[in-house]
C-alpha cells in the first residue's frame, strides 16, 4: 500500500458528521469540538454526555437513523455506529460525494485515519500505524506523553512570539537564520526536556538578544 500524506485539518466553522451515539463517538465528538468544527451527531440513542453537550448547544443531535441526505454540506465525517451495514452505506455514500471519512475500527472503509495525538497547547505530535495497529500508536503516544510534558506549551507560546519579532525585525537572511536556529538550542531544550520551565525561557530570552546580533 502505498504511504499516507500526513497533513493538519483546520476544521474552525466546518460542519463535521459523527454518526452513532456511544462512547467512541462520545470521544470523536470532542475532539472535532476542541477543534473548533460545527459537530453534529445523527443517532437513535445517546449516551448522557454526548445529549449534555446537546443541551448546552456544544452540537447539534438529530435522534434517527443514519440517511444520505445527512451528508449535506458535510466537510467531514466520522462512522463510529459499530453496525456494518450502516458503516458500510456510510463509507459509500461518502465515496460518491468525495468526502473525507473514517470509519472507526475498519481501515478498508476509510479514506483518513485519526492519529493517536500528544497536545500541548499549538504542539501536537502525531503517530500513525496506517490503521495497522491503533493499539501501538497508544502505546506510542503514551511514552511520547512522558517525554513532552505540559512545560512546552508555556515554552513553545514564547518562543513563537519571539520567532515574529526576529522574522520582522531582522533583514539579514543569515543573521536571521542563526537568530532562529539559537533559540533551539540542544542545550535551551535539554533544560526543557528536564521539565524546568523557567530557566529554559531565561536561556531563550538570552538567545533572543545574543544569537547572531
Amino acid at each position: 500500500m502505498a504511504a499516507r500524506y500526513m497533513i493538519s485539518l483546520d476544521l474552525k466553522n466546518k460542519k463535521c458528521l459523527v454518526v452513532g451515539g456511544g462512547k467512541v463517538a462520545e470521544r470523536k465528538a470532542r475532539s472535532l469540538l476542541e477543534c473548533g468544527a460545527l459537530v453534529y451527531v445523527v443517532s437513535p440513542e445517546a449516551v448522557p454526555a454526548l445529549s449534555s453537550m446537546a443541551a448546552e448547544g456544544l452540537l447539534i443531535h438529530r435522534r434517527g437513523y443514519y440517511k444520505s441526505s445527512d451528508l449535506e454540506d458535510v466537510f467531514l465525517v466520522i462512522g463510529a455506529t459499530g453496525r456494518e451495514e450502516v458503516n458500510r452505506q456510510i463509507a459509500d455514500d461518502c465515496a460518491g460525494r468525495n468526502l473525507i471519512v473514517n470509519i472507526v475500527d475498519d481501515p478498508a472503509k476509510c479514506n483518513f485515519y485519526v492519529p493517536a495525538t500528544v497536545r500541548r497547547g499549538s504542539l501536537a505530535i502525531a503517530v500513525s500505524t496506517g490503521g495497522k495497529s491503533p493499539l501501538l500508536a497508544r502505546k506510542i503516544r503514551e511514552e511520547l506523553e512522558l517525554l513532552y510534558g505540559p512545560q512546552y506549551e508555556d515554552f513553545l507560546e514564547m518562543l513563537g512570539a519571539l520567532r515574529e519579532e526576529i522574522i520582522k525585525n531582522v533583514p539579514d537572511p543569515e543573521k536571521k537564520k542563526k537568530k532562529l536556529e539559537g533559540l533551539v538550542s540542544d542545550e535551551i531544550l535539554s533544560i526543557l526536556k528536564k521539565g524546568r520551565l523557567e530557566p529554559a525561557k531565561e536561556m531563550l530570552l538570552s538567545a533572543y538578544h545574543g544569537s547572531g546580533s
